[in-house]
Parts: structure tokens; sequence; C-alpha cells
């Protein structure tokens, strides 16, 4: 299965230039804990770094400075891993240890943006498999008890 069928496709942006407080209130507005940041190439959304609630806690709450004036750009994780939506889920789950990250933003061939993958929807993937592997085998004990009687 690839990272593309299971990824979430409605992606909340920000740019570099958007202050750390208006961040935070995208985050409270959409319920998320992070933002992919982006920059418009000829009308599409290039991923250049995320942002989490964690950042904006390390790098403004806990150092006390202004979020107003401290911009995603000054505090963002610039060293961006994203991958491919082609990328098979496994494989994208041994990259994402590898690297230490819970969020990664997926891209099409062309680096633009389609969706990110977290933890928490890989998560919600294995729990609908071992569900259904569950149901498979009482369905087999049923079906071996109506036959064998």
């Amino acid at each position: 299965m690839s990272v593309g069928e299971v990824c979430n496709r409605d992606v909340v942006v920000v740019k570099k230039g958007e202050s750390a407080l208006d961040a935070a209130l995208l985050m409270r507005r959409f319920h998320v804990g992070d933002l992919v940041v982006v920059e418009e190439e000829g009308g599409q959304r290039i991923p250049v770094g995320i942002l989490t609630d964690r950042d904006i806690v390390i790098e403004a709450v806990a150092e006390d400075v202004n979020s107003r004036e401290l911009t995603v750009g000054d505090i963002m994780s610039a060293d961006l891993v994203t991958v491919n939506e082609d990328e098979d889920v496994v494989d994208t789950v041994k990259m994402m240890r590898a690297n230490g990250i819970r969020r990664v933003p997926v891209v099409d061939r062309a680096g633009v943006l389609v969706g990110i993958v977290t933890v928490d929807d890989l998560i919600d993937l294995l729990a609908e498999v071992l569900d259904d592997l569950t149901k498979l085998i009482r369905r087999e004990q049923t079906r071996e008890k109506e036959t064998r009687r």
C-alpha cells in the first residue's frame, strides 16, 4: 500500500513570514498539532519546513519571546524530510523511525505537497488491519463449526 493512499490530503499550511501567534491560531482553529510551511511556485505549494505545537512551546513560550514578533521561519524545522506519495507505507515507517520524526509531508514526483502522514494515521491503519484479521479468524472458526458438525 502506498503512503498516498493513507495520507491526509487536507493539509493546513502556513508561510515562513507569518507570525508564530498566527500559526498557533491556525493550529487551534483546525485542531492540528503541525503546519506544513510552504512556498508558492507557479501556483503550486512546495513544502520547505514544518512547524509543530512543540516548536512553538520550546522556541517561543519557554523562551518568553513575543509570539507576534517571532515568525514561522524563525522557529520551523527547516531540515524537512518528505516522502513521495508512491512510497510504500512500511518503507515510510522505517524512514520515519530512522529520522525520529512523527509527521512527514507527502509530495508528488515534482515535489508538490499532496498530503501529510502522521504516526496517528499509521496507528489508525494498523488498528484497521488488526481488526480485519481478528474478524477473519472469527469468520474462519464460525465457518469450520458450520461445515464440520
